[in-house]
């Protein structure tokens, strides 16, 4: 009495005869073909998806084949998944797009598929090899900058530049969500030892959704993205573009100055009703020097004036050049630097008295320095900040061309015989050096991806100020990156092999 009528009913449900009918009157979208998971979903919900997918011309497999394109889970605990999926695994799973339910509760409100974006990925640690496979460059690359190496040799240039303007574009408009997208789309192609010739050699490769194949396809047709020369010709990109180059300023500020109707520096600098703080004054007193590329050079000789000032005040202290020129690069915006000492708590009055020597010296041209709020009581957080706590002063010192091996990087025409370089100092405490370090080495994508994958794969919470294993409820003690990386479980990967 109990069980007979339910066994129909079930029988009905998974008849995929039944459904065959409305999908090929329907069908609307011949490229995306949908497979939904029924664990943690539930038999009846996943019928009811799947035929609100098809009425909306979705074509929705019931088997997973390797037809399927999408695969659509409510079960968002990534190992445990994954898992389940290479025991049924389709011969092109690398090439499936694995997502959470958030993915198609978009598509169905917007009647199509939605470009993949990273919040709706579900995504594997590193992906395995079916055992018949040849690992060739591209199967084997990971979903994780971290687990990437990427030099600062670009053999894709003609693609991540465009990506960077799509990406920067979209953070003007506080669309963090794409944003994300094409810089990881652009750090994936990065990594690649060989340039992208045809959109097929692409096939395996992660992190590259709907939009930024189309980009790609675009410029490999036509030598170009016209969305991009659009976005380039805009003019409220290009005024926001010009004012966030000036020290000090953020899009916020940009923006606001860009709807009261400010356009150029002239316009900003006429309005008496603008006031700028110290910094955004000495960003644009300096403006032709700071935007203006700092070599190499010019960096090791900044690194010899920043050592004699440390160790002035503390021959024991620890000097560290970060940034992009710890990972090899030629030139970058600014200098930056990480000096602590083992003396416990001597840390606190480093950077101040740094800064009074730099002052005695003549060179200091502007200084803002931030006390540390580091408190080791107050972490782990789950919150994300784009600043850490520890002490930090950002200045701007003058530079003489005799104290550079070669000359100064000048602008033509320049016969001043010195310019202003953008420095900025850090002072973690000894025992945070290491996490400091790493944070601060960069690129902001290796990072970004490094504490992605400590969240989703170890369950744990790095930041610059330390590693938490939320499995255990400890803090992992670290004094080198090596340290780190091993805790993680992930291959050490040198500084100049960071440029993600």
């Amino acid at each position: 009495m109990f069980h007979a009528p339910i066994v129909p009913r079930v029988r009905k449900r998974s008849r995929p005869a039944e459904g065959d009918v409305p999908r090929r009157e329907e069908v609307k979208f011949e490229d995306v073909r949908l497979y939904l998971v029924e664990r943690k979903m539930g038999r009846s919900r996943r019928s009811f998806l799947t035929q609100l997918a098809r009425s909306k011309g979705f074509i929705v497999e019931d088997v997973l084949s390797d037809e399927v394109t999408h695969v659509v889970s409510e079960d968002s605990h990534a190992s445990s998944l994954w898992k389940w999926l290479r025991e049924r695994a389709p011969r092109n799973l690398q090439n499936v797009n694995v997502l959470a339910i958030s993915w198609f509760t978009d598509s169905m409100r917007e009647g199509k598929p939605v470009s993949v974006e990273t919040r709706h990925l579900i995504e594997d640690n590193l992906p395995t090899l079916p055992e018949a496979s040849t690992a060739t460059p591209v199967t084997t690359v990971s979903q994780y900058a971290c687990q990437r190496r990427t030099t600062t040799e670009n053999h894709n240039k003609i693609f991540t530049d465009a990506f960077e303007v799509l990406a920067e574009s979209s953070e003007f408009s506080e669309m963090e969500g794409p944003c994300l997208a094409f810089r990881r789309a652009a750090s994936v192609l990065k990594s690649l030892p060989w340039a992208v010739r045809s959109l097929g050699a692409t096939r395996d490769l992660p992190c590259l959704g709907e939009h930024t194949k189309a980009v790609m396809e675009e410029v490999l047709q036509c030598g170009r993205s016209f969305e991009v020369e659009k976005i380039l010709s805009d003019e409220r990109y290009q005024t926001l573009k010009l004012f966030t180059s000036v020290f000090g300023v953020g899009p916020k500020t940009a923006e606001k100055w860009h709807r009261r109707g400010l356009r150029s520096f002239t316009d900003v600098l006429a309005d008496p009703s603008i006031h700028l703080n110290r910094m955004q004054q000495s960003g644009f007193r300096h403006y032709g020097d700071i935007t203006r590329a700092v070599s190499k050079a010019e960096a090791r000789s900044l690194r010899n004036i920043i050592d004699e000032a440390v160790r002035a005040v503390s021959p024991a202290a620890i000097l560290a050049l970060t940034g992009g020129f710890r990972r090899g690069k030629e030139f970058g915006h600014d200098v930056d630097f990480i000096v602590t000492t083992p003396e416990v708590g001597r840390e606190k009055t480093l950077l101040p008295n740094i800064i009074n020597g730099l002052k005695k010296q003549g060179i200091l041209l502007f200084c803002e320095y931030q006390a540390s709020t580091f408190d080791m009581a107050k972490l782990p957080s789950c919150r994300f900040e784009a600043m850490d706590h520890f002490a930090k002063c950002f200045l701007i010192l003058r530079l003489e061309a005799s104290q550079v091996d070669g000359g100064l990087h000048s602008a033509e025409g320049d016969g001043r015989g010195w310019r202003a370089v953008r420095v900025d100092l850090v002072s973690p405490p000894m025992d945070r050096f290491a996490f400091a370090l790493l944070g601060w080495t960069g690129s902001r994508q290796f990072e970004r991806d490094l504490r992605r994958f400590a969240r989703v794969t170890q369950r744990m919470i790095l930041d610059n100020h330390g590693l938490y294993d939320k499995t255990k409820k400890e803090f992992l003690a670290a004094t080198t990156e090596k340290d780190i990386f091993a805790h993680l479980g992930l291959e050490y990967i040198e500084p100049w092999l960071r440029n993600a």
